[in-house]
Protein backbone atom coordinates (compact mmCIF):
# COMPACT_ATOMS: atom_id res chain seq x y z
CA UNK A 1 0.00 0.00 0.00
CA UNK A 2 1.38 3.41 -1.00
CA UNK A 3 2.15 5.74 1.85
CA UNK A 4 1.75 9.43 1.19
CA UNK A 5 4.05 12.26 2.16
CA UNK A 6 2.11 15.52 2.09
CA UNK A 7 2.45 19.24 2.73
CA UNK A 8 0.24 21.87 4.36
CA UNK A 9 0.83 25.53 3.52
CA UNK A 10 -0.72 28.18 5.79
CA UNK A 11 -1.69 31.05 3.50
CA UNK A 12 -2.10 33.34 6.51
CA UNK A 13 1.68 33.20 7.00
CA UNK A 14 2.88 33.44 3.39
CA UNK A 15 4.34 36.91 2.75
CA UNK A 16 5.17 36.38 -0.93
CA UNK A 17 8.92 36.70 -0.38
CA UNK A 18 9.71 33.94 -2.94
CA UNK A 19 12.37 32.40 -0.68
CA UNK A 20 10.82 29.01 -1.41
CA UNK A 21 11.00 29.74 -5.14
CA UNK A 22 14.68 30.65 -4.97
CA UNK A 23 15.47 27.63 -2.79
CA UNK A 24 13.97 25.38 -5.46
CA UNK A 25 15.31 27.32 -8.43
CA UNK A 26 18.93 27.34 -7.31
CA UNK A 27 18.84 23.67 -6.37
CA UNK A 28 16.98 22.15 -9.32
CA UNK A 29 16.08 24.42 -12.26
CA UNK A 30 18.68 27.11 -12.86
CA UNK A 31 20.17 25.73 -16.11
CA UNK A 32 20.00 23.10 -18.83
CA UNK A 33 16.71 24.01 -20.49
CA UNK A 34 14.98 24.64 -17.17
CA UNK A 35 15.39 28.40 -17.10
CA UNK A 36 11.66 29.01 -17.59
CA UNK A 37 10.65 26.28 -15.13
CA UNK A 38 9.47 27.09 -11.65
CA UNK A 39 8.78 23.79 -9.92
CA UNK A 40 7.79 25.93 -6.94
CA UNK A 41 6.59 29.51 -7.21
CA UNK A 42 4.33 31.96 -5.38
CA UNK A 43 1.62 33.69 -7.39
CA UNK A 44 -0.84 36.43 -6.50
CA UNK A 45 -4.54 35.60 -6.26
CA UNK A 46 -6.73 36.72 -7.87
CA UNK A 47 -4.53 36.64 -10.95
CA UNK A 48 -3.68 34.71 -14.08
CA UNK A 49 -0.93 32.77 -12.31
CA UNK A 50 1.97 30.83 -13.78
CA UNK A 51 1.81 29.60 -16.44
CA UNK A 52 -0.69 32.22 -17.49
CA UNK A 53 -4.28 31.01 -17.29
CA UNK A 54 -3.41 27.59 -15.84
CA UNK A 55 -6.84 27.25 -14.23
CA UNK A 56 -8.54 27.45 -17.63
CA UNK A 57 -6.04 25.23 -19.49
CA UNK A 58 -7.91 21.95 -18.91
CA UNK A 59 -6.63 18.61 -17.69
CA UNK A 60 -7.55 16.56 -14.64
CA UNK A 61 -10.47 14.18 -14.41
CA UNK A 62 -14.15 14.17 -15.27
CA UNK A 63 -15.30 11.16 -13.31
CA UNK A 64 -13.12 8.29 -14.54
CA UNK A 65 -12.19 9.97 -17.83
CA UNK A 66 -9.32 12.35 -18.43
CA UNK A 67 -10.38 15.87 -19.35
CA UNK A 68 -8.68 17.32 -22.43
CA UNK A 69 -6.07 19.97 -21.73
CA UNK A 70 -3.89 22.32 -23.74
CA UNK A 71 -0.15 22.89 -23.71
CA UNK A 72 1.05 26.23 -22.33
CA UNK A 73 2.98 28.33 -24.86
CA UNK A 74 6.56 29.18 -24.04
CA UNK A 75 6.62 32.93 -24.75
CA UNK A 76 2.96 33.74 -24.16
CA UNK A 77 2.19 31.66 -21.05
CA UNK A 78 5.53 30.90 -19.37
CA UNK A 79 7.59 33.84 -20.57
CA UNK A 80 11.09 33.57 -22.00
CA UNK A 81 13.88 34.74 -19.65
CA UNK A 82 15.22 38.03 -20.94
CA UNK A 83 18.76 38.91 -21.93
CA UNK A 84 19.95 42.33 -20.75
CA UNK A 85 22.20 44.94 -22.32
CA UNK A 86 25.12 44.31 -19.99
CA UNK A 87 27.69 45.54 -22.55
CA UNK A 88 26.01 48.94 -22.73
CA UNK A 89 25.79 49.06 -18.95
CA UNK A 90 29.54 48.60 -18.51
CA UNK A 91 30.64 50.66 -21.50
CA UNK A 92 28.23 53.58 -21.32
CA UNK A 93 27.18 54.84 -17.89
CA UNK A 94 24.36 56.84 -19.50
CA UNK A 95 22.63 53.71 -20.81
CA UNK A 96 20.21 52.19 -18.29
CA UNK A 97 20.00 48.45 -17.76
CA UNK A 98 17.08 47.09 -19.78
CA UNK A 99 16.06 43.79 -21.40
CA UNK A 100 17.24 43.41 -24.98
CA UNK A 101 13.78 42.23 -26.01
CA UNK A 102 10.83 43.53 -23.98
CA UNK A 103 9.13 40.52 -22.35
CA UNK A 104 5.41 39.92 -22.81
CA UNK A 105 4.85 37.68 -19.79
CA UNK A 106 6.72 35.93 -17.02
CA UNK A 107 6.44 34.58 -13.49
CA UNK A 108 4.93 37.11 -11.06
CA UNK A 109 3.93 39.33 -13.98
CA UNK A 110 0.75 40.34 -12.13
CA UNK A 111 2.27 40.18 -8.65
CA UNK A 112 0.37 42.16 -5.99
CA UNK A 113 -2.29 43.35 -8.45
CA UNK A 114 -5.28 41.45 -7.04
CA UNK A 115 -8.78 42.81 -7.53
CA UNK A 116 -11.32 45.17 -6.00
CA UNK A 117 -11.24 48.92 -5.69
CA UNK A 118 -9.82 51.21 -3.02
CA UNK A 119 -10.33 51.01 -0.11
CA UNK A 120 -11.47 47.40 -0.53
CA UNK A 121 -8.76 46.11 -2.85
CA UNK A 122 -7.52 42.65 -1.96
CA UNK A 123 -5.06 39.91 -2.86
CA UNK A 124 -3.23 37.05 -1.21
CA UNK A 125 -0.27 34.84 -2.04
CA UNK A 126 -0.63 31.27 -3.27
CA UNK A 127 2.50 29.07 -3.32
CA UNK A 128 2.24 26.25 -5.87
CA UNK A 129 4.19 23.09 -6.62
CA UNK A 130 3.43 19.60 -7.88
CA UNK A 131 0.69 18.14 -5.69
CA UNK A 132 1.94 14.53 -5.94
CA UNK A 133 -1.68 13.58 -6.40
CA UNK A 134 -3.35 10.38 -5.31
CA UNK A 135 -4.94 10.21 -8.80
CA UNK A 136 -2.27 11.89 -10.93
CA UNK A 137 -3.66 12.73 -14.35
CA UNK A 138 -0.12 13.06 -15.70
CA UNK A 139 0.56 9.42 -14.85
CA UNK A 140 -2.66 8.22 -16.46
CA UNK A 141 -2.01 10.20 -19.64
CA UNK A 142 1.54 8.93 -20.29
CA UNK A 143 1.53 6.26 -23.06
CA UNK A 144 5.09 5.26 -22.16
CA UNK A 145 4.37 4.47 -18.49
CA UNK A 146 7.24 6.81 -17.70
CA UNK A 147 5.48 8.40 -14.72
CA UNK A 148 5.16 6.44 -11.50
CA UNK A 149 4.18 6.94 -7.87
CA UNK A 150 6.56 5.62 -5.23
CA UNK A 151 5.12 3.18 -2.71
CA UNK A 152 7.28 4.39 0.17
CA UNK A 153 6.17 8.03 0.11
CA UNK A 154 3.71 8.62 -2.76
CA UNK A 155 6.07 11.01 -4.55
CA UNK A 156 5.29 11.17 -8.28
CA UNK A 157 8.36 10.97 -10.51
CA UNK A 158 9.21 10.77 -14.23
CA UNK A 159 11.53 8.01 -15.48
CA UNK A 160 13.81 9.97 -17.77
CA UNK A 161 14.91 6.81 -19.59
CA UNK A 162 11.34 5.95 -20.58
CA UNK A 163 10.09 9.48 -21.32
CA UNK A 164 10.04 10.48 -25.00
CA UNK A 165 8.73 14.00 -24.54
CA UNK A 166 5.24 13.46 -25.97
CA UNK A 167 3.91 16.06 -23.49
CA UNK A 168 0.58 14.34 -22.87
CA UNK A 169 1.45 14.70 -19.18
CA UNK A 170 1.84 18.47 -19.52
CA UNK A 171 -1.61 18.80 -21.06
CA UNK A 172 -3.20 16.36 -18.58
CA UNK A 173 -1.95 18.10 -15.42
CA UNK A 174 -4.66 20.64 -14.49
CA UNK A 175 -2.18 22.58 -12.35
CA UNK A 176 0.31 22.75 -15.25
CA UNK A 177 3.14 21.68 -12.97
CA UNK A 178 4.75 19.32 -15.48
CA UNK A 179 7.20 21.04 -17.82
CA UNK A 180 8.83 20.07 -21.11
CA UNK A 181 12.59 20.53 -21.28
CA UNK A 182 13.39 21.51 -24.90
CA UNK A 183 17.10 20.80 -24.46
CA UNK A 184 16.66 17.30 -23.05
CA UNK A 185 13.49 16.45 -24.99
CA UNK A 186 11.92 15.13 -21.79
CA UNK A 187 9.23 16.15 -19.33
CA UNK A 188 10.36 17.27 -15.87
CA UNK A 189 8.65 18.31 -12.65
CA UNK A 190 8.98 18.82 -8.91
CA UNK A 191 10.46 15.73 -7.25
CA UNK A 192 9.48 16.81 -3.72
CA UNK A 193 13.22 16.87 -3.00
CA UNK A 194 13.20 13.10 -2.58
CA UNK A 195 17.03 12.89 -2.25
CA UNK A 196 16.68 15.15 0.80
CA UNK A 197 13.61 13.32 2.11
CA UNK A 198 15.43 9.99 1.96
CA UNK A 199 18.03 11.47 4.32
CA UNK A 200 15.40 12.87 6.69
CA UNK A 201 15.78 16.46 5.38
CA UNK A 202 12.60 18.40 4.44
CA UNK A 203 12.06 19.67 0.88
CA UNK A 204 14.01 22.86 0.24
CA UNK A 205 10.91 25.02 -0.30
CA UNK A 206 9.52 24.02 3.09
CA UNK A 207 12.76 24.14 5.05
CA UNK A 208 13.73 27.59 3.75
CA UNK A 209 10.30 29.19 4.28
CA UNK A 210 10.96 32.28 6.42
CA UNK A 211 7.32 32.51 7.48
CA UNK A 212 7.20 28.94 8.82
CA UNK A 213 4.16 28.38 6.64
CA UNK A 214 4.84 24.80 5.48
CA UNK A 215 4.38 21.54 7.35
CA UNK A 216 5.51 18.19 5.95
CA UNK A 217 4.50 14.76 7.26
CA UNK A 218 2.93 11.47 6.21
CA UNK A 219 -0.85 11.34 5.89
CA UNK A 220 -1.05 8.27 8.13
CA UNK A 221 1.04 9.80 10.92
CA UNK A 222 -1.68 10.68 13.42
CA UNK A 223 0.73 12.81 15.46
CA UNK A 224 1.82 14.79 12.42
CA UNK A 225 0.51 18.17 11.31
CA UNK A 226 -0.95 16.84 8.06
CA UNK A 227 -3.31 14.38 9.72
CA UNK A 228 -4.40 16.91 12.33
CA UNK A 229 -4.92 19.87 9.99
CA UNK A 230 -6.42 17.92 7.08
CA UNK A 231 -8.28 14.98 8.57
CA UNK A 232 -8.92 15.87 12.22
CA UNK A 233 -9.60 19.62 12.26
CA UNK A 234 -10.31 19.95 8.51
CA UNK A 235 -8.82 23.43 8.19
CA UNK A 236 -6.35 22.54 5.41
CA UNK A 237 -7.90 21.98 1.99
CA UNK A 238 -6.72 20.87 -1.47
CA UNK A 239 -6.42 23.38 -4.31
CA UNK A 240 -9.12 23.04 -6.96
CA UNK A 241 -10.58 19.74 -5.68
CA UNK A 242 -12.94 19.81 -8.67
CA UNK A 243 -10.01 18.75 -10.88
CA UNK A 244 -10.41 15.27 -9.40
CA UNK A 245 -6.71 14.47 -8.92
CA UNK A 246 -6.89 14.32 -5.09
CA UNK A 247 -3.87 16.58 -4.40
CA UNK A 248 -1.56 16.02 -1.45
CA UNK A 249 -0.54 19.66 -1.01
CA UNK A 250 -3.12 21.33 1.23
CA UNK A 251 -3.77 24.96 2.13
CA UNK A 252 -5.02 26.69 5.24
CA UNK A 253 -7.20 29.33 3.54
CA UNK A 254 -6.53 33.03 4.14
CA UNK A 255 -8.56 34.92 6.70
CA UNK A 256 -9.99 38.16 5.42
CA UNK A 257 -9.53 41.69 6.78
CA UNK A 258 -12.78 43.65 7.12
CA UNK A 259 -14.04 45.76 4.27
CA UNK A 260 -14.73 49.48 4.65
CA UNK A 261 -17.93 51.42 4.19
CA UNK A 262 -18.05 54.52 1.99
CA UNK A 263 -17.60 56.71 5.06
CA UNK A 264 -14.41 54.89 6.03
CA UNK A 265 -15.82 52.83 8.89
CA UNK A 266 -14.90 49.11 8.98
CA UNK A 267 -17.81 46.78 8.30
CA UNK A 268 -18.49 43.17 9.26
CA UNK A 269 -18.23 42.07 5.62
CA UNK A 270 -15.01 40.20 4.69
CA UNK A 271 -12.88 41.78 2.00
CA UNK A 272 -11.93 38.49 0.33
CA UNK A 273 -14.95 37.27 -1.64
CA UNK A 274 -16.30 33.92 -0.47
CA UNK A 275 -16.94 32.83 -4.04
CA UNK A 276 -13.28 33.26 -5.03
CA UNK A 277 -12.08 31.21 -2.06
CA UNK A 278 -14.72 28.59 -2.78
CA UNK A 279 -13.60 28.49 -6.41
CA UNK A 280 -10.06 27.68 -5.28
CA UNK A 281 -10.68 25.40 -2.31
CA UNK A 282 -14.23 24.10 -2.70
CA UNK A 283 -17.31 24.58 -0.50
CA UNK A 284 -15.52 23.24 2.59
CA UNK A 285 -13.61 26.54 2.80
CA UNK A 286 -16.47 28.22 4.67
CA UNK A 287 -16.38 25.69 7.51
CA UNK A 288 -12.58 25.81 7.59
CA UNK A 289 -12.55 29.59 7.98
CA UNK A 290 -15.24 29.46 10.66
CA UNK A 291 -13.18 26.89 12.59
CA UNK A 292 -10.07 29.04 12.33
CA UNK A 293 -11.90 32.13 13.55
CA UNK A 294 -13.39 30.18 16.47
CA UNK A 295 -9.94 28.96 17.55
CA UNK A 296 -8.51 32.48 17.30
CA UNK A 297 -11.33 33.80 19.50
CA UNK A 298 -10.68 30.97 21.94
CA UNK A 299 -6.97 31.82 22.09
CA UNK A 300 -7.71 35.53 22.53
CA UNK A 301 -9.99 34.67 25.45
CA UNK A 302 -7.04 33.08 27.25
CA UNK A 303 -7.77 29.42 26.49
CA UNK A 304 -5.38 26.95 24.91
CA UNK A 305 -5.61 25.96 21.26
CA UNK A 306 -3.58 23.03 19.99
CA UNK A 307 -4.51 23.98 16.44
CA UNK A 308 -3.17 27.53 16.68
CA UNK A 309 -0.05 26.42 18.52
CA UNK A 310 0.62 23.99 15.69
CA UNK A 311 0.07 26.67 13.03
CA UNK A 312 2.19 29.22 14.90
CA UNK A 313 5.07 26.69 14.81
CA UNK A 314 7.09 27.83 17.81
CA UNK A 315 9.88 25.36 16.94
CA UNK A 316 10.94 25.06 13.31
CA UNK A 317 11.95 21.44 13.64
CA UNK A 318 8.48 20.42 14.81
CA UNK A 319 7.04 21.29 11.40
CA UNK A 320 8.63 18.29 9.71
CA UNK A 321 8.00 14.61 10.53
CA UNK A 322 9.69 12.49 7.90
CA UNK A 323 10.28 9.34 9.96
CA UNK A 324 8.00 6.34 9.68
CA UNK A 325 5.38 6.38 12.45
CA UNK A 326 5.65 3.43 14.82
CA UNK A 327 2.29 1.96 13.80
CA UNK A 328 3.33 1.93 10.12
CA UNK A 329 6.73 0.37 10.80
CA UNK A 330 5.31 -2.64 12.65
Amino acid sequence: MTRQLAMVIDLNKCIGCQTCTLACKTQWTDRGGREFMYWNHVETQPGKGYPRGWQEAGGGWSGDALRPGRLPRLAEDYGVPSEFNYDALFNDAREPLRPSTPPAWGPNWDEDQGAGEYPNAYFFYLPRLCNHCTRPACLAACPRQAIYKRDEDGIVLIDQDRCRGYRYCVAACPYKKVYFNPHAGRSEKCIFCYPRVERGIPPACAFQCVGRARHVAFRDDEQGAIHKLVDLWKVALPLRPDFGTEPNVFYVPPLSPPSFETDGRPSSRPRLPDDHLEHLFGPAVRDALARLEAEIARKQAGHTSEMLDLLIAYRHGDMFRLDRPKEAAQ
